[in-house]
């Protein structure tokens, strides 16, 4: 069975999304700057730990708001583009327009979303991704095994901190979190 991971970039200051996020706007003014590091640039090194990371998963699960930000820009087949890789929601409700032919099903509950994924993954990891909500719902819960930070040397100021709502304590990599893995990226 493959691996639990959560993979994702974050300013020097925390931050997962900048401020003033809107559907035009999904990562907030600017926050598009934190996934530069994989899409755009010279450095081909940065390209090849997506493919990489986009090669060893075999299901993904993101949270509905990372779904309805999303859509307009992954369309038919989700964030892996052509690999079209398994889409598993974690939502109350299915929306009504949903692109026919997608990648997404809809589950109510991370255990659920989390099992169905493993089902369709097999051998390789399923990559929870999206906003600190959903992953933190995952983090409380022990139900993941790596956690990957591309740190953007960019500060926000403001925006959405990646861990801001977890609880006050401590949460060791014995006690919830087997293993723990931070990738720097400067670009």
């Amino acid at each position: 069975m493959g691996k639990v991971t959560f993979d994702i970039s974050m300013s020097l200051d925390g931050f997962v999304t900048a401020s003033n996020i809107s559907p035009e706007e999904p990562m907030g003014v600017g926050g598009q700057r934190l996934h530069e590091w994989a899409f755009g640039g010279e450095d081909q090194r940065n390209r090849e730990v997506l493919e990489r990371g986009l090669n060893a998963t075999g299901a993904v699960i993101a949270g509905r708001r990372t779904y309805d930000a999303s859509i307009a820009w992954w369309g038919a087949d989700g964030p892996t583009g052509p690999a079209r890789t398994p889409l598993f929601v974690v939502s109350h409700s299915v929306p009504k327009d949903t692109p026919e032919g997608g990648v997404y099903t809809f589950v109510d509950g991370i255990e659920s979303a989390l099992k169905r994924a493993k089902e369709v993954a097999g051998d390789k990891a399923v990559n929870i991704m999206g906003g600190p909500d959903i992953a933190q719902q995952y983090i409380r819960a022990g139900l993941v095994d790596d956690i990957s930070i591309h740190l953007v040397p960019v500060l926000f100021g403001s925006g959405t901190r990646l861990f801001e709502q977890l609880d006050n304590e401590h949460i060791h990599s014995s006690k919830r979190l087997r293993r723990s893995t931070l990738l720097r990226q400067l670009i």
